[in-house]
């Protein structure tokens, strides 16, 4: 397994090198196929952030899909070990999952979760009082509030929805955004509670 390290805003010492090596290689028990690890160390000159001054994030890639994992601490070495604990508990995760989904529990469609609900509370009206609009990125927003835009593009890969499930798992995230194989319609399987999950499909009109 190569490990690639990469600092923003700070040198990356050989002993942290090693130190990341060695966290890294345990890894492997979870997941045999890793290829290449990337280490991204970001620092932040920001004094108020100092509890989050260094942030770690990992990219693993191996013949199956990409893991994702990231984290942040006061210190290197901290950040590095929260990121590994959070990717390896993501593959623990993503083989559960696999292990209960297969013949014994199906995700919930949409359906079946909105099923026996109460209706949708209606929207309330718009503030009478006039809100200044600015540009955010791509988007306009109104009113002061805050709003991170993270834009990101992927290249689109039919895939099953099973294989889906895994790789939202891999990620860490709670969505997965992909094209269903059997339908070739984008797609977002979400998690609900526990082992349950829901899926939200486009209908593509021409």
């Amino acid at each position: 397994m190569d490990v690639v390290v990469t600092g923003r805003h700070c040198e990356i010492s050989e002993s942290f090198r090693g130190h990341v090596t060695e966290k890294l290689t345990k890894l492997e028990k979870h997941d045999h196929r890793i290829i290449r690890v990337h280490v991204e160390v970001e620092c932040e000159t920001n004094p108020r952030q100092h509890d989050k001054s260094v942030h770690v994030e990992l990219t693993a890639f191996s013949k199956g899909p990409v893991i994702r994992a990231e984290a942040a601490a006061d210190h290197q070495m901290g950040a590095l070990d929260l990121a590994v604990d959070k990717m390896a508990a993501q593959m623990r995760r993503a083989a559960d999952r696999r292990r209960v989904h297969h013949g014994r529990r199906t995700p919930v469609s949409v359906g079946q979760a909105l099923d026996g609900t109460g209706p949708v509370d209606s929207l309330t009206s718009p503030p009478e009082e006039t809100e200044r609009e600015r540009s955010v990125g791509p988007i306009e927003v109104t009113g002061d509030g805050p709003l991170v835009v993270r834009e990101k593009t992927h290249p689109a890969i039919a895939m099953t929805l099973d294989q889906a499930l895994y790789e939202m798992e891999l990620v860490g995230h709670d969505f997965y955004l992909f094209v269903d194989k059997e339908s070739e319609r984008p797609s977002v399987v979400y998690r609900r509670r526990g082992y349950d999950y829901g899926v939200i499909s486009l209908d593509l009109e021409d």
